[in-house]
């Protein structure tokens, strides 16, 4: 893929996060349930910076911080990403407390990766399947498509499922039942949606943050490429 091609389908993937106004400005995540955006969001990638405002930052104050974010460098990203963190926190805080920051790798599953899982399609006639260990997600059924589980004894034990989507992008959501995690589970269930996504002419992203390794193996072990460094700030 070209570096054009490239910066245009990770932007692609930014868009598909979050609802903008007019004027491209931050309004809620893009959700069914719509929560509130974060006041600043930068993808660090090797085709360069990526960056959304919310709607109530003031004009100098992106100016100040798309200032900052030029001298961020473009290159293969990783952990020490962003190189301006703290220069972005200080300006931020000008504008009102910091109340939480967030820091990860996304991820991208490349054309050429061959996925192959025996999972389960979640709707609403099998809705059954999550009462006993995902219970809070059964409102999103109908919303978040395509929606995988991997089964055992007639209960999901861990699921996958499109939490941010757009024509061209779908973003993973995943999660596993503590008394069944560290078996594999959590590799098929984001294969058997990987492949779903696919065959919806989309392309799959899985992002996670750095402090989580185990969510970070299952990306690297199915084959995805870390593809930015994800930086948001409420």
């Amino acid at each position: 893929m070209s570096g054009d091609a490239n910066l245009d389908l990770l932007t692609k993937r930014v868009a598909a996060l979050y609802v903008a106004d007019a004027h491209g400005r931050l309004v809620s995540t893009n959700e069914w349930d719509a929560r509130p955006a974060p006041r600043f969001h930068l993808m660090l990638t090797a085709s360069g910076p990526i960056r959304r405002f919310r709607g109530d930052l003031s004009d100098d104050l992106i100016r100040a911080l798309e200032a900052i974010c030029r001298q961020e460098p473009t290159r293969v990203p990783g952990p020490d990403l962003p190189v301006m963190r703290r220069e972005l926190l200080h300006a931020l805080g000008k504008h009102g407390e910091v109340e939480r920051v967030w820091c990860g790798p996304a991820y991208r599953l490349p054309a050429k990766a061959k996925l192959e899982a025996e999972v389960v399609l979640i709707h609403e006639g099998n809705a059954r399947l999550l009462e006993r260990g995902f219970p809070d997600w059964l409102a999103d059924i109908p919303h978040r498509q395509p929606f995988t589980a991997v089964v055992g004894d007639g209960h999901a034990v861990s699921i996958c499922a499109s939490v941010r989507i757009s024509a061209a992008v779908h973003c993973a959501g995943v999660e596993t039942h503590a008394d069944h995690r560290r078996r594999g589970h959590a590799l098929r269930a984001v294969a058997g949606w990987a492949t779903a996504v696919r065959t919806l002419g989309a392309t799959p992203f899985y992002s996670t943050s750095w402090d989580n390794i185990a969510s970070q193996t299952v990306a690297q072990r199915l084959g995805f490429d870390m593809v930015g460094v994800d930086f948001h700030v409420t």
